[in-house]
């Protein structure tokens, strides 16, 4: 699996202004972006169902987007997330849950503590070399390891031209790993889509790029270009001209379980 240390230093020093670009938006970033589909969750947690009290960590869970579903399956939630700027707006929304200033190369937690480390929408920011020995090591026997990616469907066709038209000059290809790669401590990783759908309108789709890495950091004429030519975009399309609309969405997982 890749990592930001095995990158080209240009593109890794953007990869890494990129990771680091979500704390000052943090509030916009819990308003729009997308939750996770729910039968995405249960998919990832399948190989622990019967377990009693079981413990998960949100690894880089910014403001909690991830959290929530987790937290409603019945499972205890420990968030552990770098960025002070996402932590302070998850312990504004998420008062009654633990949120720890931590990585996923340094987790702040015991050997053997947890049954699955979640990740959502922040497993191609980590310097994989470190971080899965460093997750391996905070999971208990079998426990399991969950990536999640929200993506637009763009085999819709209007999604697709948006996703074209959303596009800056900062936005470097971002790998969600080689899923048949093979970890010493993981089994190989299993991969589900399913399908998941955003309820916006054309000015809280703009508002949801916007919160996109590669938008947060483009120069800013070259963002706000972006979002003006989304939002004209979106307020010419039939299917996203009269209000509210719901944008396709796919719930991409990866899971694995610790050996």
């Amino acid at each position: 699996m890749g990592g930001t240390s095995e990158l080209p230093g240009d593109e890794a020093a953007s990869r890494l202004r990129r990771a680091n670009s979500f704390g000052s938006e943090a509030a916009a970033y819990a308003e729009h972006r997308p939750d996770y589909a729910r039968d995405a969750i249960l998919w990832a947690l399948e190989p622990l169902a019967g377990v009693e009290g079981l413990e998960v960590v949100d690894l880089g869970a910014g403001t909690g987007k991830l959290t929530d579903g987790v937290a409603a399956t019945g499972a205890r939630v420990t968030a552990v997330e770098p960025d002070a700027g996402m932590r302070a707006e998850f312990e504004r929304r998420h008062p009654e849950l633990p949120i720890l200033a931590g990585s996923a190369e340094h987790i702040p937690l015991p050997n053997d503590s947890v049954h699955a480390v979640v990740v959502g929408q922040a497993f191609h920011w980590f310097d994989q070399a470190a971080a899965l020995p460093e997750i391996a090591r905070v999971l208990r026997p079998g426990g399991v390891l969950a990536a999640f990616w929200n993506v637009q469907d763009t085999t819709v066709e209007w999604v697709a031209e948006l996703h074209r038209l959303s596009r800056s000059t900062m936005l470097v290809a971002q790998s969600t790993g080689e899923f048949d790669s093979v970890h010493p401590l993981f089994e190989p990783f299993l991969r589900r889509d399913f399908p998941h759908v955003q309820r916006r309108t054309a000015d809280s789709l703009a508002a949801t790029i916007g919160t996109h890495s590669h938008t947060l950091v483009a120069p800013p004429e070259e963002r706000a270009e972006i979002l003006e030519r989304i939002t004209a975009y979106l307020r010419r399309r039939p299917e996203t001209c009269l209000g509210e609309f719901d944008l396709p969405l796919r719930t991409m997982v990866i899971r694995s379980l610790v050996r």
